[in-house]
C-alpha cells in the first residue's frame, strides 16, 4: 500500500473538464497575443485567465464533491 502513488481526484477531473472550456482558453491565448507588445505593464489577461479556471471549476465541482461524499 505504501508503494502506491495517490491520485488527486481534482486533477483527474480538471483534465477531463478542460476540453469543455476550450473557448475560454482560446480567448486567454488571444489576449496574451494582444498584450505581448505592452511595455507599460498596464495591460493584462487576468480576467480571461479567471474565466477559464471558473469554467473548469464549475465543471469539476459536482463531480468532485460527489466523489468525496
Amino acid at each position: 500500500m505504501a508503494d502506491e502513488e495517490l491520485v488527486d481526484p481534482k486533477r483527474y477531473f480538471e483534465d477531463r473538464c478542460k476540453p469543455k472550456c476550450v473557448k475560454f482558453w482560446v480567448d486567454y491565448g488571444k489576449c496574451i497575443d494582444r498584450v505581448k507588445g505592452d511595455d507599460s505593464g498596464h495591460k493584462h489577461c487576468t480576467g480571461q485567465y479567471f474565466d477559464y479556471w471558473s469554467c473548469v471549476d464549475l465543471c469539476v465541482a459536482p463531480k468532485l464533491f460527489e466523489k468525496l461524499k
